[in-house]
């Protein structure tokens, strides 16, 4: 157990740093190394969010006093995200193990290119996103993938020519009340399990957090941005074929 709790505190603290600084890729880094240790897609989601309760909170206040938050752009995503969120949190909890397994490992995957995608600004946006439909899609994706709030929104947002820190500041502060909605769904259903790695994955969040927002502003991320992408694919790779 105790083994767990470090390693749970090494991943939360690692995914916290990528995603303080690149808005995104705690939950996809924490999920993919989750099932690895053979953890359900649901409770694997359900002890990523739980502890993603605390380390967005903690990131999103860090943004918001280094004033990388955009209130405008924060109301329109959150509402439709905690949304999203709930219902993708209540079908991953009704939806077949043998199903939804390797699906979510093919998600991931997929997430993993859109990140690397990032380091070569592809523009995969045609027009401007109803950013009220982009945070009700991602809720959902982020519930059921375990992860995908930041791949799906910062990476939309910031593709449409959005300043970067304002959106890695929005969508993360956003971001708390959206896992607090994804976390109190699997509660309900599922109970609370597994709460050493909850544990870990919540203390080493809140200690990167502050550190992330900070990084944030002047990290070269092209680097960082590869090697989190190519772990993701490798993770849900080596999954899918095990």
């Amino acid at each position: 157990m105790w083994k767990l709790f470090v390693l749970a505190f090494l991943v939360g603290t690692f995914a916290e740093l990528i995603d303080g600084t690149l808005g995104m890729a705690y939950g996809v880094t924490s999920t993919s190394f989750l099932l690895t240790i053979g953890l359900t897609p649901a409770m694997a989601s359900a002890s990523v969010h739980t502890a993603e309760v605390f380390t967005t909170l903690a990131s999103g206040i860090s943004h918001f006093k280094a004033g990388n938050v955009d209130i405008g752009l924060f109301k329109k995503l959150v509402v439709p995200g905690c949304i999203g969120a709930t219902v993708g949190a209540y079908l991953l909890t009704e939806i077949p193990i043998w199903f939804i397994e390797p699906t979510v490992n093919i998600y991931l995957s997929i997430m993993g290119v859109v990140i690397i995608l990032k380091i070569f600004n592809i523009n995969l946006i045609m027009r401007k996103a109803n950013k009220a439909c982009l945070g009700g899609i991602g809720g959902f994706i982020d519930a059921i993938g375990g992860g995908g709030w930041g791949p799906v929104v910062t990476t939309t947002l910031i593709a449409e020519g959005n300043n970067p820190v304002k959106v890695i500041g929005s969508v993360n502060l956003a971001e708390f009340l959206v896992t607090l909605c994804e976390s109190l769904t699997f509660f309900t259903l599922l109970g609370l399990q597994n709460l050493h790695i909850i544990l870990g994955l919540m203390v080493g969040g809140v200690v990167a957090a502050p550190l992330g927002a900070v990084v944030c502003k002047r990290i070269p991320r092209k680097y960082l941005t590869l090697i989190i992408g190519i772990l993701i694919i490798f993770l849900s790779v080596r999954r899918l074929i095990a």
